[in-house]
């Protein structure tokens, strides 16, 4: 019996210092949710600026074309040194996941999307992770990634990331190897935690431009591109990119933490539930030894009367 009772309040101490290491946990991926929030929130003006950008230097490369004969797709900086489109396209994947656990089905779930996503894409498949989690997910399925990268330890860290990731592609479509990038990541969601999303980074085709050329300009004064109109278009290309990519990174970041928030709060509740039922053991268990000890004297009592 003591010795039930002696390990009953070892595990209810376990439980105790598990709840305070859970609550740790919670505060911290409730502080990272706030920053990369915030820092996705403060990118959405930037972004936006960067896209009137380019369709700005589109359009004037648009009426250049038109005022000379040229196809506007031959003075697209975006579109040289790619292989010839009669290549069966290299697919370049940029998969974002987590480095840490206790993230539910955080990577599970991206791997899922990207095998489907990638099921309708043709070509060879590079694949490159950003996680160590989501890499060893991903070489469970019949997708090989090729590079993985270590995720920031908190925002100041993606400008790093992306300067990597940035210049990797930029060989790798130098060499020939890829024509086409694409993105997945995790976007967070109010009703949902996050959903799994995709973006094609690269390359910024007819498509892209016309979804480009149809934002609306928020002034009655035209544009104009001055004075190197294609110095000025492959800088708001390279902004273009690299804010995609930060934004996917802190996007990504805020849902991973957003996971953990959701799993720790899980955590706790059942660690509630055990430390209820340790405690109504321990007490039946320490009433029950009572009451036998009251019995065993209220016996001796009797015999000796």
């Amino acid at each position: 019996m003591r010795d039930s009772i002696a390990s009953l309040r070892h595990k209810i101490r376990s439980a105790q210092d598990l709840k305070s290491v859970v609550r740790s946990m919670k505060a911290i991926a409730s502080s990272s949710i706030g920053q990369y929030e915030s820092a996705v929130h403060s990118l959405d003006d930037y972004y936006y600026t960067v896209k009137l950008g380019l369709a700005a230097s589109l359009g004037s490369t648009t009426q250049y074309a038109a005022s000379h004969g040229t196809p506007r797709s031959q003075d697209m900086a975006p579109q040289q040194g790619l292989p010839s489109s009669s290549r069966v396209p290299a697919v370049g994947v940029i998969v974002f996941g987590s480095d840490q656990g206790l993230v539910g089905q955080f990577n599970e779930s991206m791997v899922e999307f990207v095998v489907a996503s990638l099921g309708n894409i043709p070509g060879k498949k590079h694949l490159w992770a950003v996680g160590e989690r989501v890499q060893s997910r991903l070489q469970e399925t019949d997708l090989a990634t090729e590079v993985c990268f270590a995720l920031p330890n908190s925002i100041h860290g993606i400008t790093d990331l992306v300067g990597k990731i940035l210049i990797s592609l930029e060989a790798q479509r130098e060499q020939g190897v890829i024509n086409q990038v694409y993105i997945f990541h995790h976007r967070p969601e109010s009703n949902a935690i996050y959903r799994p999303v995709n973006q094609q980074l690269l390359p910024l085709d007819d498509v892209w431009q016309r979804q480009l050329m149809d934002i609306e300009w928020p002034s009655n004064n035209l544009p104009e591109v001055m004075p190197n109109q294609d110095q000025t278009r492959r800088a708001f290309v390279r902004e273009y990119l690299f804010v995609s990519l930060f934004r996917a990174c802190a996007e990504s970041l805020a849902s991973e933490n957003a996971s953990r928030l959701s799993a720790m709060q899980r955590a706790e509740k059942n660690i509630d539930e055990l430390q209820e039922s340790l405690n109504q053991t321990f007490h039946r268990l320490r009433q029950s030894g009572i009451d036998e000890e009251l019995f065993d004297v209220i016996s001796g009592f009797e015999a000796l009367s």
